[in-house]
């Protein structure tokens, strides 16, 4: 890209376009005249040779070109905002974001981020909490440097690297006749009133097949987003749930290693054709250091 031929102000109003993919409601947030955000994206695509984007029935879609041009246009935008907070505060502080989801805050990162964002750290640590797919998502449009999520296969434009492998585990009170085992099969679940996430999240989607496959009936109990949510009500005598094996386990429940259900691969990630820099290799490296920390946290507890 040429960046001395682009007009910055139509490439920040290219950003804003992107994330709505809607002309009126960009010109209303950027406030100027529909026909003046057509005409500032027109050049833009006119300056850099490149469609931007297509319409596709009723709706609009972002090119290829069109998603590397958002996603260099927002990163325009969050260094010009760190840049005028520098200013006010009489500094210029680097920041490094991160995506990842709640479960892997709460479990699997906070040696890593402790050990990076220490008293006096520099840069600064944002983290956004973001699915695996907004993770994904993230990191592809700019908004964050890094991702940590389960990706299964590695996507081309992402360059990713194992941080830790996570199985499953059956919970259920301590008085339940499975309490004892050292581990359960599928077809002990058979006839278990389940907590489960709502329809079409992942982690149900994927307990259903593997339990259709095995021809083991159950009871939906109810459904909660979330592991904290799900052990809660695991807790309150609600059934008995399947969550990440990383998860620290309530008092009055057991955690059972689950055989049968594939161990989630989470990996570390961040666009290929992005060079980490100091900053971020950093935090790389401190998440890559302690990935299998939690391991050694449950261990004592679950003796």
């Amino acid at each position: 890209m040429d960046v001395p031929r682009t007009n910055l102000d139509a490439l920040q109003s290219f950003a804003v376009f992107a994330d709505t993919l809607n002309f009126s409601e960009s010109a209303r947030l950027l406030h100027i005249s529909q026909p003046a955000l057509h005409a500032k994206v027109r050049k833009l695509s006119e300056q850099l040779d490149a469609k931007l984007y297509l319409r596709v029935g009723s709706a609009l879609e972002l090119t290829s070109a069109g998603e590397q041009v958002a996603r260099h246009a927002r990163e325009l935008l969050m260094l010009n905002r760190r840049f005028v907070k520098g200013l006010e505060a009489g500094r210029d502080t680097p920041v490094v974001t991160l995506a990842a989801g709640e479960g892997a805050y709460l479990y699997l990162l906070g040696k890593a981020l402790s050990r990076f964002s220490g008293p006096g750290a520099s840069p600064h640590l944002q983290l956004l909490t973001r699915n695996r797919d907004e993770s994904i998502q993230a990191v592809r449009a700019g908004q964050a440097q890094l991702g940590i999520a389960p990706l299964g296969t590695v996507p081309a434009d992402l360059q990713a690297v194992r941080l830790t492998v996570v199985g499953q585990a059956l919970v259920v009170p301590r008085t339940h006749a499975l309490a004892a085992r050292k581990s359960v099969r599928l077809r002990d679940l058979k006839g278990m009133q389940l907590i489960v996430p709502p329809a079409g999240k992942p982690h149900r989607e994927l307990l259903g097949r593997l339990l259709q496959a095995e021809s083991v009936p159950w009871q939906l109990s109810l459904e909660a987003n979330g592991w904290e949510l799900m052990l809660r009500f695991a807790q309150l005598g609600f059934g008995a749930t399947v969550v990440n094996a990383c998860c620290r386990i309530p008092k009055g429940l057991v955690a059972i290693p689950l055989s049968g259900y594939p161990p989630l691969e989470y990996h570390l990630f961040h666009a290929a054709d992005r060079r980490p820099n100091a900053h971020v290799q950093r935090l790389m490296d401190a998440l890559l250091a302690h990935g299998d920390h939690w391991q050694a946290v449950l261990q004592p507890a679950r003796k």
